[in-house]
């Protein structure tokens, strides 16, 4: 049988509260609250995540793991199919949670999202690592070239 988790049977306020419970500390609305309004959610915290656009949902998503107080995100494909203006909310925030401390791992294939965004970078062939380095030290990476543009 299949079941609907309960963080999106509840309002995000609850989905928030959800995460603290699960980390492990009381549910703090007011805490809540302020990591909705840092990710331009405030307005809709007693909605159910059902009633949310995409760009909304990855936002929701970013501010469950907040919840959680993380040294250490991984967001993996957070950028997928979304819009020019989008991908820049995603990357306003993620830049916002590194400069609060959290360390980022991107795993993503839009690129002018992970080179405007990227300090260091692994890329990957086949599940192969080709190249290690700056945004600068991969665009002119032959490896990375022949690769991803081919011959």
């Amino acid at each position: 049988m299949h079941r609907t988790p309960v963080w999106l049977a509840v309002g995000l306020l609850g989905a928030i509260g959800f995460v603290t419970a699960r980390a492990g500390r009381a549910a703090d609305g007011a805490g809540a609250m302020e990591i909705l309004g840092s990710i331009g959610l405030a307005s809709k915290a007693h909605l159910r995540p059902a009633g949310l656009t995409q760009i909304e949902m990855r936002k929701l998503e970013l501010a469950r793991a907040m919840a959680a107080r993380p040294k250490l995100l991984i967001s993996d494909e957070a950028m997928a199919g979304l819009s020019h203006a989008e991908v820049d909310d995603i990357l306003a925030i993620l830049f916002r949670l590194n400069a609060q401390g959290i360390t980022i791992i991107m795993i993503e294939h839009i690129m002018r999202a992970v080179m405007r965004f990227s300090e260091r970078i692994v890329v990957l062939d086949a599940g192969e690592r080709i190249a290690e380095g700056t945004p600068d030290e991969i665009v002119r990476n032959p490896a990375v070239e022949k690769a991803y543009l081919g011959e």
